[in-house]
């Protein structure tokens, strides 16, 4: 079984939330990021590569919700190309059934 981590974090919080997601990863988890946290894909993708960090391994998938891309400006959302560095958009129903599924055991919401 794995761990829907859900992470909602401020640029200037998400190398810290980062850092406590690491504290439980397991290979094999996956990451939802919430709200702003997908504008900032980027820089995540930068804090994973970090050595101190590196206990972050064998990600499933990392998500964001539709609604939260929609939130973003034509302009941003062109320069994230979110779709190629994301493993899926997800509506709200879709996330919702991904908590529900018995491929995660838990699920634990990161917001610093």
């Amino acid at each position: 079984m794995a761990t829907l981590y859900q992470l909602h974090s401020t640029m200037d919080k998400l190398r810290s939330s980062t850092t406590e997601l690491a504290l439980t990863w397991r290979a094999g988890d996956s990451i939802i990021l919430l709200g702003a946290t997908a504008a900032y894909i980027d820089w995540f993708n930068a804090y994973l590569s970090d050595n101190d960090l590196s206990g972050i391994e064998g990600i499933a998938g990392i998500y964001a919700l539709v609604d939260d891309v929609a939130q973003l400006s034509g302009n941003t959302q062109a320069k994230l190309d979110l779709s190629t560095k994301l493993t899926d958009i997800l509506t709200n129903e879709e996330w919702v059934t991904m908590t529900q599924e018995d491929y995660f055991d838990k699920v634990v919401t990161i917001a610093l």
